[in-house]
């Protein structure tokens, strides 16, 4: 059995975004699969959040968390839903 070669990474070149870019039309012209891209999509500056370090009361915690079971989303997403209505 032949010696198994690890492929040497460090010295690969990576691609460029046009070449994915050219993959990705060729993959379509040639298949006719779209590809989709993953992940959340891309955000404004005004509508980009912030992160921020905040203490709560534990009792304030567990509403949030009740809440968000209830709804199927996170809890923070409750806290933050919160504090948009307390600011309008």
């Amino acid at each position: 059995m032949p010696k198994r070669v690890e492929f040497p990474f460090a010295h690969a070149r990576r691609i460029s975004p046009e070449e994915v870019l050219a993959a990705e039309q060729a993959i379509q012209e040639q298949f006719g699969i779209n590809s989709t891209r993953r992940g959340r999509p891309i955000k404004n500056e005004t509508e980009k959040y912030q992160s921020v370090s905040i203490r709560l009361h534990p009792k304030v915690i567990a509403w949030a968390k009740s809440e968000a079971e209830k709804r199927g989303v996170g809890y923070q997403t409750i806290i933050n839903e919160a504090l948009l209505k307390l600011s309008t």
